[in-house]
């Protein structure tokens, strides 16, 4: 069975366990790199990762771009929305459909 769960620090994310969702907190880059990684292993279908962690860790993001699993999600952390997770959507978009519809 495939897993959800939502990663970042912990302010951002403790609120999402109550929706029964897994949250891994990472305080540093490196720690957010050894989450994404052992989560990916362990067959989570969805990670969200806070935006402010995700432009930290671009290379590792990237790794998981094309694959199946996990699809990694961005959402904005308790500072706001940095624009990385709708531009990434606007660029998913633009590839499936062939053009800027939004």
């Amino acid at each position: 069975m495939y897993k959800i769960a939502v990663l970042g620090d912990l302010d951002s994310v403790l609120g999402f366990k109550a929706l029964g969702l897994e949250v891994c907190s990472a305080a540093t880059p490196e720690e957010g790199r050894e989450a994404l990684h052992r989560m990916a292993k362990e067959n989570y279908a969805i990670i969200y990762i806070t935006e402010q962690l995700a432009s930290r860790l671009q290379p590792e993001i990237e790794r998981y771009k094309d694959s199946l699993t996990p699809a990694i999600i961005l959402i904005p952390g308790k500072e706001g929305s940095l624009g990385i997770g709708m531009a990434n959507v606007k660029t998913a978009v633009e590839r499936a459909v062939g053009a800027d519809i939004l």
